[in-house]
């Protein structure tokens, strides 16, 4: 018979384990962790099981959990006690992120640090700069200066990476300018720069407190329908500076992941965001689908082209990296 014989190399466990493509590795992955200033909390969110705000005097318990999974870098959020019209504790020199930084800074130095930069969990009204009274949406150009206020005083905590979430044009610009000329030439950015207003945030706006209290996102956040303009946000933040490019989310924007990685050899970032958590964990909770199917997400995305992977999964998949499953 005159026919490939591509079976072979499927013929073993080994054989598979040996010509394999794409591995995921504790080293890819980021995890996210909710801080509240609140004292004595720990408490699960509800739509994201396993997954917990938790206070900054109780954060030394997670972070000891990170260490010895071997997650190597955490993405901190936080809850503040008080919020205003400006969102002033996102960029306080002692605010909840700032101060879980230089806890984790003080107990493990060794784990790299990205602070979430953004004003959408400390304003008042839950959007992600300042409003417009006169439109009633997000001005653009005044956020600038508070975002900037944001990134430097998260340097200024130790951040070993700024991870801007707002969405505002020149955002990268404007934070690279701010880090350079506050000494901060070091400190990498990570842009959110390819951030759709989709629909599976849900969970997180339960766990960081951040639900716009009125109007969405979408004069900011991109459209789920447009493929095209994720590779202009792609240019404009390589032009002004970012070093790093998130995709957020992750699985339904696959495609995007793959533009992003043909288009540029900066790191790509994908975000497994909170709904697509929470669907997953449901349905393995349930019995629905194999615990597997975890890994067999987290393989899509890093064959689609990201070099890292923000999850809410990485303890689940450390324990199964150890337990031999890829």
């Amino acid at each position: 018979m005159n026919f490939e014989r591509h079976r072979r190399l499927r013929r073993t466990e080994f054989m598979r384990d040996m010509v394999r493509e794409t591995k995921v590795t504790k080293d890819d992955l980021i995890y996210p962790i909710f801080v509240v200033e609140s004292d004595d909390i720990k408490k699960e969110v509800p739509s994201m099981k396993g997954v917990f705000q938790i206070s900054l005097n109780r954060l030394h318990e997670e972070l000891e959990e990170v260490k010895a999974k071997g997650i190597k870098s955490v993405i901190f959020f936080g809850i503040p006690d008080e919020k205003d019209p400006e969102g002033c504790g996102a960029y306080h020199d002692h605010g909840v992120v700032q101060e879980a930084c230089r806890i984790s800074k003080k107990l493990y130095p060794e784990i790299l640090v990205i602070l979430d930069t953004c004003l959408c969990e400390y304003t008042d009204h839950g959007h992600c700069g300042l409003i417009d009274p006169d439109t009633q949406d997000v001005d653009n150009d005044s956020s600038l200066p508070l975002l900037v206020r944001t990134a430097v005083s998260q340097a200024k905590a130790g951040a070993d990476i700024i991870a801007p979430s707002n969405m505002m044009d020149g955002f990268v610009a404007e934070i690279r300018k701010g880090l350079d000329d506050n000494g901060f030439s070091h400190i990498p950015i990570m842009s959110y720069g390819i951030k759709y207003a989709s629909k599976f945030y849900g969970p997180f706006r339960d766990a960081a407190d951040s639900t716009p209290s009125f109007g969405d996102r979408r004069t900011y956040q991109m459209d789920p329908a447009n493929r095209l303009e994720a590779q202009r946000e792609l240019a404009s933040d390589l032009e002004e500076g970012c070093d790093m490019m998130i995709v957020k989310p992750a699985l339904s924007y696959l495609d995007i992941i793959r533009d992003v990685r043909n288009e540029t050899n900066v790191p790509v970032v994908a975000y497994n965001v909170s709904g697509e958590y929470a669907m997953t964990r449901t349905a393995v909770d349930m019995g629905l689908l194999d615990e597997a199917v975890i890994m067999e997400q987290m393989v899509s995305m890093k064959r689609a082209g990201a070099n890292m992977i923000i999850t809410y999964f990485a303890k689940d998949i450390c324990r199964m990296l150890d337990e031999g499953m890829e």
